[in-house]
């Protein structure tokens, strides 16, 4: 695992993107364009929020499973997973806004046996047919119990670039930072049915501190 994320109050994918708003901004305010100088400020300030890193405080436990990323659920399902789990799961998506942290956290304790990224197409993020059709990284855990747990990075309409900093063979570490996806997307986890879950649709969870269910 990278430490890359570590320590940095913004993920350095985000370091060009709010240099250059940063530098036009300068610049507008040197040629004495104030409205231009402004607008530039405004949007430095929103990149900056958006690429924000923010440390949280993660709860212990070795059947924990944790939010992988901050929003909104909007979907607590049980379904067939065909792809990594090849058996019923319950799936639990979170809808991430462009206002809420994009980092994205580990949720359970474990080891990486896969991760897998498939290109697609960019619907709506909250979309059901999102999960299979969209743009996508999938992180599969095999807990220290040796149950399965996927984690899958969506882009949304507006997301067009999915990053992940970890690798199979890599020690899952609960609630450490493993990637990023850029303005607007959605994390699907998927939890082994019997999961008992603790959150509820519409509720609002914060990656690497809510606790989403605790395995059996």
């Amino acid at each position: 695992m990278s430490d890359r994320a570590i320590g940095i109050p913004f993920a350095k994918e985000g370091i060009p993107f709010i240099g250059a708003v940063a530098g036009v901004t300068l610049l507008a305010g040197w040629l004495g364009w104030v409205i231009v100088a402004v607008g530039a400020a405004l949007l430095t300030l929103f990149v900056s929020w958006f690429f924000r890193n923010p440390s949280r405080v993660v709860p212990m436990g070795p059947r924990l499973v944790l939010a992988p990323g901050d929003g909104k659920v909007i979907a607590i399902e049980e379904e067939f997973e065909p792809r990594f789990i090849k058996d019923r799961s319950i799936r639990l998506t979170i809808f991430l806004n462009v206002f809420d942290v994009h980092i994205n956290r580990i949720p359970c304790e474990g080891v990486v046996e896969e991760v897998q990224y498939q290109p697609g197409v960019f619907l709506v993020a909250s979309r059901p047919d999102a999960t299979l059709r969209n743009e996508q990284n999938a992180l599969m855990i095999r807990t220290v119990e040796g149950a399965k747990v996927l984690c899958v990075q969506v882009a949304g309409l507006i997301a067009r670039r999915i990053v992940c900093w970890i690798s199979p063979g890599d020690r899952a570490v609960c609630g450490e930072r493993f990637g990023l996806i850029r303005f607007g997307s959605r994390m699907d986890t998927f939890l082994p049915v019997g999961t008992v879950i603790n959150v509820a649709v519409g509720d609002h969870v914060k990656g690497g501190e809510t606790i989403l269910g605790e395995l059996r």
